[in-house]
């Protein structure tokens, strides 16, 4: 056999010594990779539950436990454990299991992704009661400002949403310009976040059209003012 064959020979085996390392490699970080996601899973389900149980609390703060009920067909039923494409809202109780307001979730198209909120409603003031950023991918230094701004957050202490005699919202929540509110139901954007401050208005305004006057009903039937039994 001539030289030539013979290092031919030789580059084809470790050719294929190197592919089935890589092959092996590929395969081991695989494993990993499931492995690792397997075992965090029902830790990061916990940190995602628990998040979202201090943010209906941050929203609702005369709660003292919290129902989820999921909206079909304009009626309230209490939510399972399986997923559901359904609005999605908490009721709040106080010690006493008096209703004392809902945590409604709801999502829209920010500036960089799908902003994710829940923010409150008081059935009985009719108005929204507070705002939590659940999920934001925002720019850091200006659209987060939804997060953090303490005047911005102000606008949800009291908002309007009351309703008209045909049970319908008598203003639509929208976000104006910084400086220019004049009105209860309108909410004062971020100078430099101006997409992002629109953006949670749209959400309030489009998901509060919808869920609001199906709420402001169920909050007067017992099974739903009272806290349910379990």
């Amino acid at each position: 056999m001539s030289d030539q064959a013979i290092t031919s020979s030789e580059s084809r085996k470790r050719s294929l010594h190197m592919l089935k390392a890589m092959v092996g490699i590929g395969s081991m970080c695989a494993l990993l990779i499931v492995f690792t996601y397997e075992s965090t899973l029902s830790q990061i389900k916990e940190n995602k539950a628990e998040a979202l149980e201090k943010a209906i609390f941050k929203v609702l703060p005369e709660a003292t436990a919290s129902v989820p009920y999921e909206i079909s067909g304009g009626e309230l039923s209490i939510k399972g454990e399986e997923a559901t494409t359904n609005p999605v809202v908490f009721a709040g109780y106080n010690n006493a299991n008096e209703l004392v307001g809902f945590a409604i979730d709801a999502k829209g198209q920010g500036y960089a992704d799908i902003l994710r909120i829940l923010y409150g409603y008081d059935p009985e003031e009719q108005t929204v009661k507070g705002l939590y950023v659940l999920e934001s991918k925002e720019t850091p230094g200006l659209g987060d400002k939804i997060e953090k701004d303490a005047s911005f957050l102000s606008n949800f202490e009291g908002l309007d949403a009351s309703l008209n005699t045909n049970n319908e919202i008598q203003n639509r929540i929208t976000t104006v310009k910084s400086g220019e509110k004049k009105n209860k139901w309108e909410i004062d954007g971020i100078t430099g976040a101006t997409i992002s401050s629109r953006a949670i208005g749209e959400i309030i305004g489009t998901s509060s059209l919808e869920l609001v006057p199906v709420l402001f009903n169920a909050a007067n039937e017992p099974s739903v003012a009272q806290k349910p039994e379990l």
